[in-house]
């Protein structure tokens, strides 16, 4: 089993030359998915720290939204 939820890059901030950090939260109801979304993930917040070198470095960009799939580590 696994669990997707919805989230919207809210911004990003670099930190350093070599790093940014990534801020996250769950989608609102703008949407007919989005509605969907948050009827069961109302308020998520993620942030990570990313290395510029990986190739996450340039895939995010403030104001989309990604999928995110939550898999148990067995």
């Amino acid at each position: 089993m696994s669990v997707k939820a919805k989230f919207k890059c809210d911004e990003i901030t670099p930190i350093g030359s070599d790093q940014k950090v990534l801020k996250m939260s769950a989608v609102i109801g703008d949407s007919d998915e989005n509605k969907s979304f948050s009827r069961w993930t109302p308020v998520a917040t993620l942030e990570m720290c990313i290395s510029n070198e990986t190739p996450a470095g340039d895939y995010f960009e403030p104001g989309k939204e990604y999928y995110l799939t939550i898999d148990k580590a067995e």
